[in-house]
């Protein structure tokens, strides 16, 4: 993960912490047990992971708690944004694909942008959990981390949420899609 590129200012870091606080009051069902104040102060420790917060939300993530890693001691964040984020689609997988396109080439691709924002694609596994906790990708869907057999085949994942089941799939790893994002984790 590359290394962030940028520090908040303090009102910056001051309204973002307001925002994630009102989206945790909001939907205490995503995090049931835990307490705000303890994941404020993780936050107030490490301004690294508040910039890519901060990045995970300007993009359209929407980033909320979905868990807490006892083993690690840290608290677990994913986009819930009802739909994929709107500034991270149209984006191909990854950069060997991205190099692959010959005509079209988007802007960027998935893994690259979040190297940048330094968050992590959602595994399959995490999108379901994702799923369990709401309706998410009714109308667009997300890139996912692919395995590696997977990739290597010149595919890659995606999932959504179609007539009320979550359906994961595959495209080519250089295909992109008005409607295609990605979602990605972080842990604070």
């Amino acid at each position: 993960m590359s290394k962030n590129k940028g520090k908040l200012s303090s009102e910056q870091s001051e309204e973002l912490l307001k925002t994630l606080k009102t989206r945790f009051e909001k939907n205490m069902s995503r995090h049931k047990g835990l307490e705000w104040d303890k994941v404020q102060a993780k936050l107030e420790a490490d301004s690294d992971k508040l910039w890519t917060l901060d990045e995970m939300e300007v993009t359209g993530g929407e980033p909320d708690v979905v868990g807490y890693d006892a083993k690690s001691n840290e608290f677990i964040f994913f986009d819930c944004a009802p739909e994929s984020p709107k500034d991270r689609r149209s984006f191909c997988y990854d950069h060997t694909a991205l190099e692959a396109r010959k005509a079209n080439k988007p802007a960027n691709s998935a893994m690259h942008k979040a190297e940048e924002m330094g968050i992590e694609l959602l595994t399959e596994d995490e999108y379901q959990e994702l799923q369990q906790l709401g309706n998410f990708d009714l109308k667009t869907s997300s890139w996912l981390k692919t395995p590696a057999d997977v990739r290597k085949s010149g595919g890659a994942i995606f999932g959504d949420r179609r007539f009320g089941r979550v359906f994961i799939y595959h495209n080519g790893a250089d295909s992109y899609y008005a409607a295609r994002g990605f979602r990605g984790s972080l842990r604070v």
